[in-house]
């Protein structure tokens, strides 16, 4: 590889020793400037605001993973939304085709979800 092409990653290389030293500094700084004394209350579990009543083992409903991976499909729907409608035009009708196949496969999840009882919360 020529010389050329490796000093162009430069700049990066700086970012990320500057970015990577700043981020050790801030912990290393919070870490002699702030007050080091627990006592046991401040070290215990929090947990909503009273004490644990049974294993921390113990198995949720199936609701909340639903509700989690509702979450993050329509999360990443959006992200893929945002630059698709900003290069709607560049990419012609096979982009908006295949956007709409994409929503339409997320669209027939979320009607077998519905259908299935997962967004009723009891």
């Amino acid at each position: 590889m020529s010389d050329s092409f490796l000093i162009e990653y430069l700049p990066i290389l700086i970012f990320f020793v500057i970015a990577g030293g700043a981020a050790i500094a801030a912990v290393a700084m919070s870490y002699m400037v702030g007050q080091q004394n627990p006592d046991p209350e401040k070290n215990s579990q929090y947990e909503c605001g009273f004490e644990a009543f049974a294993e921390s083992r113990s198995k949720f409903d199936v609701k909340f993973y639903l509700v989690a991976i509702l979450f993050i499909i329509f999360d990443l729907e959006i992200a893929f939304l945002f630059p698709w409608a900003i290069v709607l035009g560049d990419i012609g009708m096979f982009g908006f085709w295949s956007m709409v196949l994409f929503l339409g496969i997320l669209t027939v999840g979320f009607v077998y979800e519905w259908k299935k009882g997962a967004l009723d919360w009891e």
